[in-house]
This record gives structure tokens, C-alpha cells and sequence, in this order.
């Protein structure tokens, strides 16, 4: 007696079919700044954005994302605010360290509220807010750096799977 496992041909079509109903589903990053869009939906691609860099009106989209004002996004960054003025009236790019932050700022504001089901309040609150799981400290107040922002972003997740955060 001879069990034979039988399989079925693999179906490159359906295969394919398959790969693009979840492209259709992948996130899909969008920063407004300086009248132009920037997209990405993946690594390579946000590292193609950084590489190119994005405008110093970048930074206003930001804050009035984060419902802050001007002046603390440029803290978090580290741009004065002289030299922002200066350079958002000539439409000048931020370097690739700040293009990054504030790209991966933006990642986590998105990701946010998404995680507090589009109620940009509740979300607003918690930036804002000391949270044990970070210290004691607001999470906008990791925003400075990149390993802040991946801590922040862990918190949320945490929040997201019903855990302490």
C-alpha cells in the first residue's frame, strides 16, 4: 500500500492575481508641502524621497499635522527658526537627516491616528501626554531622533494589539 500525497500544479496565474489584490492594499505614505506631493509606500521608496529631500514647508505640514505649532516642530527637528524662514521663501530642500525625520514623523503621526481609529483628538491627547511605557515623557517629545520615533511607533503598536502602552 502506497499513500500518494497528490498535489495540484502550481498556478503562476492565480499566483499573479493573488500579488495584485494585495498591492492594492499596501500603505501608502502622503506628505504635502510647497504645493507638491510626496508618496511612498515602502522603504526603497521613502529612501528615494530623502535622497531627493523635500521642501523646508515640510516642516508647517508636519505641525499642523501634529496640531503644534511651528516653532516645536522646528525644535524637534533642530532648525532655527531664521534660517527656516530663509530657506522655506526660497523653496530650498532640507537635507537628507531632516527630509528622513520628518518623514519618519510623518509615518508615525498617519500610523497614529489610524491606531485611535481617525479620531485625531484622542490622538492629539496622547502625543501630548506623559506615558509610562516611554518614562513618564510625551511621545512627541521622542520625535528628535530616529530611535525615538521606532519607540513611539512600538508603543502604538502596543496600543493597536490591546497591550500596556
Amino acid at each position: 500500500m502506497s499513500d500518494v500525497l497528490k498535489t495540484k500544479p502550481f498556478n503562476t496565474k492565480v499566483s499573479i492575481d493573488k500579488a495584485k489584490l494585495n498591492n492594492k492594499n499596501i500603505q501608502k505614505w502622503i506628505l504635502i508641502a510647497d504645493g507638491k506631493t510626496f508618496a511612498w509606500s515602502n522603504r526603497l521608496e521613502r529612501v528615494q524621497v530623502i535622497r531627493k529631500g523635500i521642501p523646508y514647508d515640510s516642516i508647517g505640514s508636519i505641525s499642523k499635522k501634529i496640531n503644534s505649532p511651528v516653532k516645536t516642530v522646528l525644535n524637534i527637528v533642530g532648525v532655527p527658526q531664521t534660517t527656516y524662514n530663509k530657506k522655506k521663501g526660497n523653496h530650498s530642500l532640507l537635507n537628507s537627516r531632516d527630509s528622513e525625520l520628518v518623514l519618519r514623523i510623518s509615518e508615525v503621526i498617519d500610523y497614529g491616528i489610524d491606531t485611535f481609529n481617525n479620531e485625531d483628538e484622542k490622538f492629539q491627547r496622547w502625543l501630548h501626554k506623559p506615558n509610562l511605557s516611554l518614562g513618564g515623557s510625551p511621545p512627541i517629545k521622542f520625535f528628535d531622533t530616529i530611535s525615538g520615533i521606532n519607540e513611539v511607533k512600538f508603543c502604538l503598536s502596543r496600543i493597536e494589539y490591546g497591550n500596556f502602552a
